[in-house]
């Protein structure tokens, strides 16, 4: 098969493409991100068990609205960090501006789950959120 000196390099060519594509797929381990934002409200996704669900949605909280977790108590999604607000790049620097915020959710066990965030005011005890996001994860 690899006999000439051309069909030796298209040997190696091909080997060394074979193990950059296990390298990057990390030889069936789960890597990763899934993002997710306001268009995916609703849906269901599915993730691998250590995968990372992100999750990007508008935000500004100098009106004092933030996102949050609905608790779950099943222990198949954990909130890694706090949030993190992302300024808008277009409105810089202006006072009251929003941008995003995005909240990460590490697949700690196999199993499904409702991953509820609400946006309220977190003194507001009793107010109705001012919106929700809500998706159905599977994690395998």
């Amino acid at each position: 098969m690899c006999k000439t000196r051309k069909a030796v390099w298209r040997c190696w060519a091909v080997a060394l493409v074979l193990a950059s594509i296990v390298l990057a797929t990390g030889c069936g381990k789960a890597t990763g991100e899934v993002e997710l934002d306001a268009g995916d409200n609703g849906s269901q996704v599915t993730v691998e068990k250590g995968q990372t669900l992100v999750v990007t949605l508008n935000s500004n909280p100098t009106t004092g609205y933030l996102w949050e977790m609905v608790p779950a108590d099943d222990g198949i999604l954990e909130q890694v960090g706090e949030a993190q607000f992302n300024e808008n790049p277009r409105s810089k620097g202006k006072v009251g501006a929003g941008g995003t915020e995005t909240l990460r959710f590490e697949a700690k066990r196999t199993g499904q789950t409702r991953l509820e965030l609400v946006y309220h005011r977190p003194w507001e005890q009793g107010e109705k959120p001012l919106e929700t996001f809500a998706v159905q994860v599977t994690v395998e």
